[in-house]
């Protein structure tokens, strides 16, 4: 009880203000999460699972005794979101790389997923989800009193929902929704005043991007290998009537 206690007041002074010490460990689990999906490793999800409690705890600032921090509902939805998602990505990845052992391919029997590409049909389909929630989530968001510019909160939300499913499917165009919500995320956090998060996904934002290419790569170099068996020669065909 005295380290949970210690984990919701403490902070870190920065210059006039101050860093809530959840949430940069909060985001330190989700660095962690990132390397892990990166790798392709199970562990990815229970690992950022963590790190999206502890970020919904920091983003409802005012219902945990942070009353001069912003409350960010997109992001804090989307640490609810992650947590769902994660759940599901977390079953996707354990069965997958328990077919990948049974078939005795994968890296030494650990990876995960096989990338893949996703396919110009499903890109077009998360462009227009993306745009589409947007727009229908902007004014919910609005009305419940999120921080301007609400639309920005709004595409953060649902690009993270996209791009967390994308990677429980072991699509490689997941790493490149991430991009499109940091450009926006990162901004946003900053006026908000989210200083350790803003740095992060800062960092994500160049993080993601060497993902993309290394998923890229093992989608090339780890395809699924189609067993051929050649007819017998010896063996003749029976003879038709």
């Amino acid at each position: 009880m005295e380290f949970l206690r210690w984990l919701f007041e403490a902070t870190i002074p920065i210059g006039g203000s101050v860093l809530v010490v959840r949430e940069v460990v909060g985001n330190v689990f989700g660095l962690a999460s990132a390397l892990g999906g990166m790798r392709r490793k199970v562990w990815a999800w229970p690992v950022g699972i963590i790190g999206n409690l502890l970020l919904l705890t920091v983003f409802l600032g005012s219902l945990f005794g942070d009353v001069d921090q912003a409350n960010l509902l997109g992001q804090a939805g989307r640490q609810i979101m992650f947590i769902a998602v994660s759940i599901y990505g977390w079953r996707q990845w354990r069965s997958s790389r328990n077919q990948l052992r049974e078939k005795g391919t994968g890296q030494s029997g650990t990876t995960a997923i096989t990338p893949q590409w996703a396919g110009w049909k499903v890109r077009m389909g998360l462009i227009a989800t993306m745009v589409v929630g947007t727009l229908a989530i902007t004014p919910l968001f609005r009305m419940l009193g999120s921080y301007e510019p609400v639309w920005a909160d709004a595409w953060t939300f649902v690009g993270s929902l996209l791009a967390t499913y994308g990677m429980a499917r072991g699509w490689v165009e997941f790493w490149l929704i991430w991009v499109a919500v940091d450009a926006v995320g990162v901004p946003l956090l900053f006026a908000a005043g989210y200083y350790a998060s803003a740095f992060m996904y800062l960092f994500y934002g160049v993080f993601t991007l060497i993902g993309f290419f290394v998923w890229a790569r093992a989608q090339r170099h780890e395809k699924p290998q189609v067993e051929t068996v050649l007819p017998d020669p010896t063996i003749q065909p029976p003879a038709h009537n």
